[in-house]
């Protein structure tokens, strides 16, 4: 638990917020928290649903929060009832609704003891709102993806009723108000299959969304502003959207955590190398992990890859004889490491990425386009490699190569595999070729418009100080 907060920070206005599961989530959510902290004196409990005990990561980063900070961990929920292959959208909706009783205890003392004033949750949470409206609470949400995203979100309802068919099998493509035309096979992964439970919990959660007294979205207007203008459009029963962005963790660990990176990194030359990293989730098939380490090797550009163990490791495990193997480096083609000892570093499993980003030796980033990353690469205005996962990247891989042109993108074959070729052409692109100076270039406008929207009068420190004021008022309506 964090410190007890002194009786001055106890008197300040209070937030709850609930995290859905896992770190993508709660970092900008406590990010968030801070700003409300420093810049405008409230004081923040952080309730955790939980499906089982945390991970040490999230251990860590829970005991390191600032003192006006207070966190709670709900007694983890069960799902012995579920089956294996249930999707991680009902996983996460349902850890709400089955944390419901335990977050009204908690609630309950936090009404009582301090002037709550909101209870913020994110994209999946809004069944807590019942217990929010319950304790005269105002509900909000912070939007921890793309404006695009949360404009998908709040059109939902309405594609839904006028579309019967499959997203993916529309002739025509999708427009999502204020963004790019998108075909329905690149929207988020779980409006793909309407019959699964995992795009019914969407629906549900996208027309409570109207309930919110106020979205915040951890995005801005010279980024995305098509989508959040469309965002901001004044309708009957939506809700007004705070585009507070971009809010990203500036420092990943102690500065013990990944020295041999950057010591690497400093006999590097500058904006010489491609950093690859697919996110704390993100792996690949044994196939295209070995296309990959083959295409950087033909490229012949410097690089540093964080590397995860394949995600079918098993399929291979007798041919590659690694069957018992965790060292992600096993699964590397034989030689491969020698040969590339001149030119590129490999570190299994975890680099501290914002220092990497923010280091001078860096000048491109392959990544999976999660949006804490991509928001990383905006501020730290490093040009970008979109080669999306899962969740809804693909649609920022859309809007990064197609509609900002920060990015470039591999083309993928026939069997969904980026073959070699492909790769090294699209690295030597993006590292020297011509293509990649109006990429760096429109990136490093974006660096600037960031440090813009984030400094004394810029739009996103407005946008929170508007939020601010009007939830101040709660307390003084009380």
């Amino acid at each position: 638990m964090a410190e007890t907060p002194t009786p001055t920070e106890s008197q300040n206005p209070h937030i709850a917020i609930l995290p859905s599961p896992g770190m993508g989530h709660l970092i900008p959510l406590v990010e968030f928290s801070k700003r409300l902290i420093h810049q405008h004196q409230f004081s923040v409990t952080l309730i955790l649903p939980t499906d089982g005990p945390i991970s040490n990561a999230q251990k860590i980063f829970l005991n390191s929060l600032p003192s006006s900070m207070d966190y709670h961990l709900l007694p983890p929920v069960n799902f012995d009832d579920l089956p294996q292959d249930v999707k991680i959208e009902t996983r996460i909706s349902l850890t709400v609704t089955r944390s419901l009783p335990s977050l009204r205890e908690v609630f309950k003392v936090l009404v009582e003891t301090k002037k709550t004033v909101a209870l913020v949750v994110d994209l999946f949470g809004t069944d807590a709102f019942d217990v929010a409206m319950e304790f005269k609470v105002s509900p909000y949400i912070f939007y921890p993806s793309t404006a695009m995203a949360l404009s998908l979100f709040l059109y939902l309802p309405k594609l839904d009723g006028t579309v019967s068919c499959e997203y993916k099998d529309m002739s025509d493509p999708v427009q999502i108000p204020g963004c790019i035309p998108i075909h329905g096979k690149d929207l988020l992964d779980p409006v793909q299959d309407r019959k699964n439970e995992a795009y019914r919990w969407l629906l549900h959660h996208s027309k409570r969304y109207r309930m919110a007294e106020g979205i915040v979205a951890n995005s801005f207007k010279e980024f995305e502003g098509g989508a959040i203008r469309a965002l901001q459009e004044e309708e009957p029963g939506k809700p007004p959207v705070y585009p507070v962005g971009p809010l990203i963790q500036m420092d990943s660990g102690s500065k013990v955590d990944g020295s041999e990176c950057l010591t690497w990194l400093d006999d590097q030359p500058c904006g010489s190398v491609l950093y690859i990293s697919f996110g704390s989730g993100g792996t690949l098939s044994h196939e295209q992990l070995i296309e990959l380490a083959s295409g950087l090797e033909m490229s012949e550009q410097r690089f540093l890859w964080v590397i995860r163990c394949p995600n079918d490791k098993m399929a291979n495990a007798t041919y590659f004889n690694v069957q018992d193997s965790t060292n992600p480096l096993d699964f590397l083609p034989k030689g491969f490491l020698e040969k590339t000892k001149g030119f590129g570093l490999v570190v299994p499993n975890w680099a501290p990425q914002a220092r990497i980003l923010s280091h001078d030796s860096t000048g491109g980033f392959l990544t999976h386009c999660g949006w804490n990353s991509t928001l990383e690469s905006v501020v730290h205005g490093v040009p970008l490699i979109a080669w999306p996962l899962y969740a809804e990247q693909k649609m920022n891989a859309v809007m990064l190569s197609e509609s900002i042109k920060v990015a470039l993108r591999p083309k993928a074959n026939e069997n969904g595999i980026v073959g070699r070729l492909e790769i090294a052409k699209v690295v030597k692109g993006l590292m020297e070729g011509e293509e990649a100076k109006g990429v760096r270039s429109r990136m490093r406008d974006l660096q600037d418009a960031a440090a813009k929207v984030l400094s004394k009068d810029g739009s996103s420190t407005k946008a929170l100080a508007e939020l601010a004021a009007k939830l101040k008022k709660k307390v003084s309506n009380n």
